[in-house]
């Protein structure tokens, strides 16, 4: 212990305000705040450390109700606006959220950002100008915890178009606005934040944001170091037994003959096992991660598609104009397209997160797809994408994929780690003819043996003949598992690295769905080993992640039947070998 450490009293207090404060919004009363409480509060957020020492934060106290009801209305268009860019799961979840209290409080106080502050020569701002922001930032911190300590609730209201709250405001041009803040006694703190008690998001694991030395490193101070991948592997358990016979019983008792509701009665009941509670919750919010890469074997011939499509048809994925987004509306799930490894460059865009590892594999019959390190780190963007997915409140996820030439390296894995010819697993693509086809399947044949593919080394197998795509996605079904969140796959894509995942960690199949049986031949040979029965056929075979979107409402549907449908008992149903009970002439 340091010499320089506060008191054991001391610093418990600090680490209880810091545990403790809370982002208020429903509990505020309008309970006047003494002049000396908000001058040593406002005199804690002074004190916040600031780069050069600028201290670039100013504090405007608004209090006048007409400005606050103004103001109010500008924070409601900016909801509104937000409301109907949700999918319809998460419109109907933000619905029930209160976002602001601006008049339900005595006082608002902004916070604001003078970037001219401390001069043209202000140490430590020269190579980066955001850290005049960082820094007023620290000080709505201090204002925060200090306001926790005094038993005053605080609420930051962020929906605003900042040109138009500074206008109303009448702050001169030069200032920032950082922080909207809503300041007020409160009848009491909740035990959570109440995002995390709406179930919007989760509290993301400190594990998850410590890195040692490398970002692949993850593990807490005093911990053993180990892969990302070694860590998601080892979190993976089986679905809960006990949950599951409790499904199994429950399926037994409901208002319909056995077996009635054929493969949802045991989708349901392998979903809420895979969840690991009872009542299961309902599948719902939804995300789907489509993921992008490009590949060298396209070079052989695979395709009739030129490569240049895979860039855009993630550009028009990610816009919101391919099949997948309609399927995605439809169920109300959001899209997010993943760029791991697409050999051109998408311009920013709502939606779309760059993790991009490479521009495109190797051609594979010259030699390994991707080097081991690209295979670790795409490997690890999957995980990384997941664990998002799940912190944001997500409680069903879909695999999903665009790439031309991808189903070329997908069909190797799936003969790899099915035991099945080339020949027998290699499909027709995105419109080859069976000559293509016969090509296609030799091409796959000669990656498997340049490069001696084998099971036995599940990740050398992956680098050598699969994609970076494909290795996010065993990642991503990785991740979900040990998070215990059902994902429901695609097409061959996704298959096949659900092969490579099952190499890995033969329980993750616990929590995979086989949303469509396609006209792929890999699908069902995959699904074979995976011990798994596609829930849709309808001879689909455009991937993205359309498939297994058509398949959500079927998933959705099965868990709603444990919730919902009554019981033979509750609904006074007599049962399949029951007497039933003669009718009196009264009840007649």
């Amino acid at each position: 212990m340091s010499a320089n450490a506060f008191p054991a009293a001391d610093k418990q207090a600090v680490y209880d305000v810091i545990r403790e404060r809370r982002d208020i919004r429903s509990t505020f009363t309008m309970d006047p705040i003494d002049d000396a409480t908000l001058i040593r509060v406002l005199g804690a957020a002074h004190l916040a450390p600031s780069v050069g020492f600028s201290q670039p934060w100013d504090f405007v106290l608004v209090r006048d109700e007409a400005r606050r009801r103004r103001i109010q209305r500008l924070a409601q268009r900016q909801r509104d606006d937000f409301a109907a860019s949700l999918p319809s799961d998460r419109q109907r979840m933000f619905d029930g959220l209160k976002i602001e209290a601006i008049c339900s409080t005595p006082l608002n106080v902004v916070i604001t950002c003078d970037p001219t502050r401390g001069g043209p020569h202000t140490i430590g701002r020269h190579a980066d100008p955001r850290m005049t922001s960082f820094s007023t930032a620290t000080a709505v911190q201090n204002l925060w915890l200090a306001a926790r300590a005094e038993g005053l609730g605080v609420g930051w209201v962020s929906f605003f178009d900042p040109h138009e709250l500074a206008r109303e405001l009448e702050l001169p041009e030069h200032l920032e606005v950082v922080a909207y803040l809503c300041v007020g006694h409160v009848s009491a703190f909740p035990p959570a934040p109440e995002l995390q008690t709406t179930g919007w998001a989760r509290r993301r694991p400190l594990s998850w944001a410590v890195h040692d030395e490398t970002w692949s490193s993850r593990t807490l101070p005093g911990g053993v170091t180990v892969s990302l991948l070694d860590e998601t592997v080892a979190a993976i358990t089986p679905a809960d037994p006990a949950v599951l016979a409790r499904a199994q019983e429950r399926q037994a008792q409901l208002t319909k003959p056995a077996g009635a509701m054929g493969l949802l009665e045991s989708t349901g009941e392998r979903v809420a096992a895979a969840v690991g509670e009872w009542p299961p919750p309902m599948p719902s919010p939804v995300a789907i991660a489509v993921f992008a890469g490009d590949h060298g074997v396209h070079a052989q011939g695979v395709s009739p598609w030129p490569q240049e499509v895979s860039v855009q048809m993630a550009a028009n994925i990610a816009a919101g104009g391919a099949v997948v987004n309609a399927a995605a509306r439809q169920v109300g799930a959001e899209v997010d397209v993943v760029d791991v490894g697409l050999a051109a460059d998408l311009p920013p865009m709502p939606g779309l997160l760059v993790r991009k590892v490479a521009r495109g594999t190797a051609d594979a019959t010259r030699g390994p797809a991707i080097t081991p390190e690209q295979c670790q780190q795409a490997i690890e963007v999957g995980i990384d994408v997941a664990r998002d997915l799940v912190a944001q409140g997500n409680r069903l996820l879909v695999a999903g994929e665009v790439g031309i030439g991808n189903t070329t390296p997908a069909a190797a894995l799936v003969s790899v780690f099915t035991g099945r010819t080339p020949d027998e697993v290699t499909g027709t693509g995105a419109g080859l003819d069976e000559p293509g086809r016969a090509a296609k399947a030799a091409v796959v044949a000669r990656a498997i043996e340049v490069n001696r593919a084998s099971a036995d080394d599940p990740l050398h197998a992956l680098a050598a003949v699969g994609g970076l795509e494909h290795a996010a996605m065993v990642g991503f079904l990785l991740a979900a598992a040990a998070q215990r969140t059902p994902v429901v796959l695609d097409g061959v894509i996704s298959c096949s690295a659900a092969l490579v995942a099952q190499a890995l960690a033969p329980q993750v199949t616990d929590y995979l769905v086989a949303g469509h049986a396609g006209v792929e031949p890999g699908i069902l040979a995959a699904l074979s080993t995976l011990g798994l029965e596609a829930l849709v056929d309808l001879d689909l075979r455009l991937g993205e992640g359309s498939g297994a979107a058509l398949a959500v409402p079927l998933v959705q549907m099965a868990v709603r039947m444990l919730r919902e449908v009554a019981t033979f008992e509750s609904a006074a149903v007599s049962g399949k070998d029951e007497t039933p009970a003669r009718v009196t002439e009264v009840e007649a």
